[in-house]
C-alpha cells in the first residue's frame, strides 16, 4: 500500500514540477521579449537571471529528490 501512495506522490509531483517548469519558461520568453521591446532593459534582463535561478532550481529539485529518494529506506517512505 505505501509503495502504491508513494508512487501516487511521486508522479503528482513530477506533473507539478512540469508544470511550474512549463510556467517560468513561458515567464522567461515574456521577460525576454519585454527586454527587446525596451532596448535591451536592464530590469528585463535581471528578472530573466532570476527566473533562470528558479529554473535551474526546479531541475535540482527534480534531479535531487530522485537522488535522495535512492538513499532513503523505501519502508520509511510514505
Amino acid at each position: 500500500m505505501r509503495t502504491v501512495r508513494s508512487q501516487a506522490v511521486a508522479a503528482e509531483r513530477a506533473r507539478w514540477l512540469d508544470e511550474l517548469t512549463t510556467a517560468v519558461g513561458e515567464a522567461q520568453l515574456l521577460a525576454w521579449r519585454l527586454g527587446v521591446a525596451e532596448g535591451s532593459s536592464e530590469e528585463a534582463r535581471a528578472l530573466y537571471a532570476r527566473l533562470e535561478a528558479v529554473r535551474a532550481e526546479i531541475e535540482w529539485l527534480r534531479i535531487g529528490w530522485a537522488g535522495v529518494r535512492k538513499e532513503i529506506d523505501p519502508k520509511w517512505m510514505i
